[in-house]
């Protein structure tokens, strides 16, 4: 998963149920409802996928406003009905789309390792080199508490589900030593 929010087209609500099971398992807040309040507008850290019945135009542009603020979205609609086809296309031009809920999005390990942040990639080659997470944060001047969300953060970007699993493609991408 790129750092770009999980973008489902779906056409029932038991779909949606499976998709909506998978990302929370992933750390996903769910949300039924594509409004979000205006306090802030870019809501990827949050990491919340809202999901619901697409079936006008002014629920496509709800759905599309919330894709485009960082909020995942698991819309329920007919994709072959003027709001369907409407909806697939304006997220398509954000990135995209899965129309199939079985379907995962692909995760290019070498992509999503270069979207680490220096912080994170400390805190990995800290760990690959086996120091545990409180030492690997006491080492680049973190709260215990920090270094657990940026590895989080890199297990996420990285399309992992493990500490474990995020330093072993860390390893796989890093460029060799000199």
């Amino acid at each position: 998963m790129s750092d770009e929010p999980p973008r489902y087209v779906v056409p029932t609500a038991g779909d949606a149920t499976a998709v909506l099971r998978r990302l929370t398992r992933a750390g996903w807040l769910s949300r039924e409802g594509f409004a979000l309040a205006e306090s802030g507008w870019d809501v990827s850290a949050a990491r919340v996928v809202l999901f619901g019945r697409v079936a006008d135009a002014d629920t496509v542009r709800l759905a599309v406003l919330a894709s485009v603020r960082g909020a995942g979205v698991v819309a329920i609609t007919d994709v072959t009905e003027d709001h369907g086809r409407a909806l697939v296309a304006d997220l398509e031009r954000l990135g995209a789309v899965q129309l199939d809920p079985d379907a995962e999005p692909a995760v290019d390990p070498v992509e999503a390792a270069g979207r680490l942040v220096p912080e994170q990639r400390a805190l990995l080659e800290r760990l690959a080199n086996g120091e545990t997470i409180a030492a690997a944060a006491a080492a680049e001047f973190l709260s215990l508490r920090t270094a657990n969300r940026r590895i989080a953060q890199a297990r996420a970007a990285l399309g992992v589900g493990t500490t474990r699993e995020a330093v072993l493609a860390y390893l796989r991408q890093r460029p060799p030593p000199r």
